[in-house]
């Protein structure tokens, strides 16, 4: 049993009913929406039409939004009906990101997510959802796809139908009949800022405005067939600067404790305190950004083992145990053992790469599935860590770089902790600026990926990247490092080492605002 829609775009009159429908029979806060109609017209006067596109949940196959969740709040019901629930949902807002369709939202009494959920409670006892009954034209047509014998399964079978992003691959299961195109792409339609009857939302408003400064002087999308005179709001951006911050506090924690694994001393015991703090800082950062912060537990009590949240959370768990034995270790003056130096390592890198896995479950956002998002998760770390270490390590006589070894002492005149953090601070700068380039110009796989890019390169974002993330981040440091570190001054590599950690935030607060900026409906 599959159940599933088909809407017949022939028939829809644009009336609204299904929305109030579903409001009055979900109890749908004001301003939220489970199913909504998006009015979309193509041609120019006279010759002008109106499509009507009723949009919400797909109910996929393979949905997203089941495999992100790290509660199992959302899950896939034997009858294919993908349902909610709310007394699991930790309010993270994953689920948004993982939709490709934007039929979630938080629910403002509740505070956790929400969505349209087939009238679950109707369909149990043998009625059809509210929106099918209140239908005038009929034009809403559920049942079961593999029963042959159901309407809806007919008309499936032998209409030519059509779905939303099946390049997605979640197979979803509302099925549109008739329908052009154009109503059903937003890469094809051109957004305003205003409607027939209203104004969008100002934080809506002001993507929009962001998205239509990338296109020509009238703001259309190259290829638009089509533009945008009614919808719903939508909720901007659901991740915002917690989730920027959180991915620089993880770099730097786990960027200093890979490069002082293994050392001893008091190397060893700034990389170890440096980790920990900011793996304190990454922990508040994360339940912060949480709708129910009083549910974080949920994570390690009822954990989704498909969900990078869960694993990441694991992750950091076991990395802050591991740097607390190096710190306890440290301050006792006994070096790490090597199984607890390769521990340090492997959670070190863990811990800098494992949200790559977690923005590429995020399936709703095509900019944040490169697969350079890994290598430069872990060269942005090493740089992150580099650069405190760097911020401490003037006071230093010696490295204490030992890596196991006893016998190096923290007085040796081999070097100081500068002149061997200094070259890693560099290289890994370089490197960051090109995985920087090659993310954003080399070719991508979809149009909302090259958009988002595209905002990135010369859109509003620009200034961001070119003058914060590149201007300040990079080419700054590279010359205040290596002036400091050739004439010995600590005031020059550590004005260096500040304004590098400051380019990596405002890059990553860059490239988790441009994911979000492409409209998803």
């Amino acid at each position: 049993m599959r159940f599933g829609f088909v809407i017949d775009q022939r028939k829809c009159i644009g009336c609204h009913a299904c929305t109030v429908a579903c409001k009055e029979e979900n109890q749908v806060p004001l301003g939220a929406f489970r199913t909504w109609v998006k009015y979309v017209e193509r041609g120019a006067f006279p010759s002008t039409r109106r499509y009507f596109s009723v949009l919400r949940c797909n109910h996929c196959d393979a949905a997203p939004c089941v495999t992100i969740c790290p509660t199992v709040a959302l899950h896939r019901r034997p009858d294919g009906i993908v349902d909610l629930d709310g007394a699991r949902c930790i309010g993270c807002k994953s689920c948004m990101q993982a939709c490709p369709y934007d039929a979630l939202y938080i629910d403002p009494d509740t505070q956790t997510a929400a969505k349209c959920h087939y009238c679950a409670h109707r369909v149990e006892v043998g009625l059809a959802p509210a929106c099918v009954i209140v239908c005038p034209e009929q034009a809403i047509v559920a049942g079961d796809l593999d029963d042959p014998a159901s309407p809806v399964a007919r008309l499936v079978a032998r209409e030519q139908v059509q779905v939303r992003k099946p390049e997605q691959g979640t197979r979803p299961k509302v099925f549109y009949l008739g329908a052009d195109t154009a109503a059903l792409s937003p890469e094809l339609q051109a957004a305003g800022e205003r409607f027939m009857w209203g104004e969008r939302p100002p934080a809506e408003a002001s993507l929009v405005r962001m998205v239509a400064g990338l296109h020509g002087g009238d703001g259309r999308p190259d290829g638009a067939r089509a533009r945008t005179v009614y919808d719903v709001p939508h909720m901007p951006r659901p991740w915002g600067g917690k989730v920027s911050s959180y991915l620089w506090t993880k770099s730097i924690a786990a960027g200093a404790g890979l490069i002082t694994a293994g050392a001893s001393g008091l190397l060893a015991a700034a990389g170890a305190a440096i980790s920990l703090l900011f793996l304190a800082l990454t922990a508040a950062l994360l339940v912060l950004d949480l709708r129910r912060p009083d549910r974080f537990l949920y994570i390690l009590l009822k954990p989704n083992r498909r969900s990078w949240l869960v694993w990441g959370a694991w992750i950091l768990i076991a990395f802050g145990i591991v740097e607390t034995l190096v710190l306890a270790g440290a301050l006792r003056g006994s070096p790490p053992g090597m199984a607890l130096a390769t521990a340090a390592v492997l959670l070190a890198v863990a811990t800098a790469g494992y949200s790559a896995f977690l923005f590429g479950q995020a399936e709703g956002r095509d900019f944040w599935q490169s697969p350079l998002k890994l290598p430069h998760l872990v060269v942005a770390a090493i740089a992150a860590g580099s650069a405190a270490l760097l911020l401490v390590a003037p006071g230093w006589t010696g490295s204490g770089l030992a890596f196991g070894r006893p016998e190096i002492a923290l007085h040796d005149d081999r070097g100081t902790p500068a002149s061997t953090l200094a070259p890693i601070l560099l290289g890994t700068l370089v490197i960051h600026a090109l995985l920087i380039g090659a993310d954003l110009f080399s070719r991508h796989a979809s149009h909302d990926a090259a958009l988002a890019a595209r905002l990135l390169r010369r859109g509003a974002l620009a200034p961001r990247l070119w003058g914060g993330a590149l201007g300040v981040g990079v080419l700054l440091p590279l010359v205040l490092v290596f002036l400091g570190a050739g004439t010995e001054s600590a005031a020059l590599t550590a004005a260096g080492a500040v304004l590098a950690l400051a380019g990596l935030w405002i890059y990553e607060d860059a490239w988790v605002k441009a994911g979000q900026s492409v409209p998803l409906s």
